[in-house]
């Protein structure tokens, strides 16, 4: 009874701020940063899980469904979608594997690969803008630090 009601603080303000739990922070600018992509794609009519998909599929061919869901941090059932979708927009070809039965080869299309093209050049502006004021080497400790931090978590 004895606390009164405040306003929440901004971001960047109290917990929310550089005195935060680190893993509330790495929370909050995951968010963000989604928030972003996720507006700056709506020009390309893709959404970031998408995105991911065929960033995925373009940096590793060939891979399957199942491989693909796993590298793009995503449920094998929401990649499934994923696919599905990305198929009918014409962005993508899926085609039987020879060695492997029941997979399914994946490759982009000339029109997955247009659209992903314009959709990577709108994101890493956005990274241009995160990395804005750090040096390289603040840069390298960041991404050195982010994936420790995966890993960490992963086991």
């Amino acid at each position: 009874m004895g606390k009164t009601t405040t306003d929440p603080p901004e971001q960047g303000e109290g917990k929310r701020g550089q005195d935060g739990y680190l893993g509330y922070l790495l929370r909050q600018a995951a968010n963000g940063y989604r928030n972003r992509v996720e507006t700056v794609l709506r020009a390309t009519r893709l959404t970031q899980p998408q995105f991911a998909a065929l960033t995925m599929l373009d940096a590793y061919p060939e891979h399957s469904s199942a491989d693909l869901a796993r590298i793009a941090l995503l449920t094998p059932q929401t990649m499934s979608t994923i696919l599905q979708n990305l198929e009918k927009a014409g962005l993508i070809l899926r085609y039987p594997n020879q060695e492997h039965g029941r997979k399914r080869r994946i490759a982009l299309t000339e029109a997955g690969r247009a659209v992903l093209a314009q959709a990577k050049a709108l994101v890493y502006a956005l990274e241009d803008e995160l990395a804005e004021g750090f040096s390289r080497a603040e840069q390298a400790t960041v991404r050195r630090w982010l994936v420790a931090a995966a890993r960490g978590v992963e086991g």
